[in-house]
């Protein structure tokens, strides 16, 4: 069972890349063993060749409502097609989502202490399990998974990071996860209003 927490601890943690003054509204102290996982959506970098990124969105497709003895013949083709999406080389200029998410990585870290590390759903390397696989094997013993994906209903902030936390947790039975999940509507439409205000006052 995953245990969440109240992001409302690292609310004001994943807004630092923007012009707000937002500040986060307890102190956050995390120990050695601990580690943040920021889960974000990821794109493709804009320089992967359309052609590529277009077949692999058509077998992604077929791969969650094909029926079995197809998703089966198609498999391995999607699954090269993923890797040479994800694993595209990025620069700031064919991904700047990537690097944005590299700064609010190292801001977060900053202002914890806390060794931080970037994992995508989709289009970008690391994925969740590599991720989770690869902090526990570097000895953490405690993963905080957080996301900017703050709106209730989405797909990956709701199905795809819980469920990779729970196939996390059964792999790695000695650390535990915590996924800082759901944003409070209050809490996101403070920093939004917060915003509004920044832009109104220049």
């Amino acid at each position: 069972m995953i245990k969440h927490i109240q992001a409302i601890l690292l609310s004001g943690l994943i807004f630092t890349g923007c012009s707000l003054q937002v500040k986060t509204k307890k102190a956050v102290n995390l120990d050695a063993e601990t580690v943040i996982v920021l889960a974000m959506h990821g794109v493709p970098a804009n320089d992967t060749p359309a052609e590529k990124v277009g077949e692999y969105h058509k077998l992604h497709g077929m791969m969650e409502t094909a029926p079995p003895h197809v998703v089966e013949g198609i498999k391995y083709h999607y699954e090269e097609l993923d890797d040479l999406v994800r694993n595209w080389p990025r620069t700031p200029e064919n991904d700047p989502y990537f690097f944005g998410t590299k700064k609010i990585a190292d801001t977060i870290s900053e202002k914890t202490g806390t060794k931080v590390v970037m994992a995508f759903n989709e289009f970008c390397a690391p994925d969740l399990p590599t991720a989770f696989d690869r902090v526990v094997n570097d000895g953490a013993k405690n993963v905080i998974v957080i996301t900017a994906m703050l709106t209730p209903g989405g797909n990956h902030a709701e199905i795809d990071i819980p469920e990779a936390v729970e196939a996390a947790e059964k792999a790695h039975p000695g650390v535990e996860f915590s996924y800082a999940w759901p944003f409070q509507i209050d809490a996101i439409a403070d920093v939004l209003v917060d915003q509004i205000g920044t832009f109104v006052a220049e």
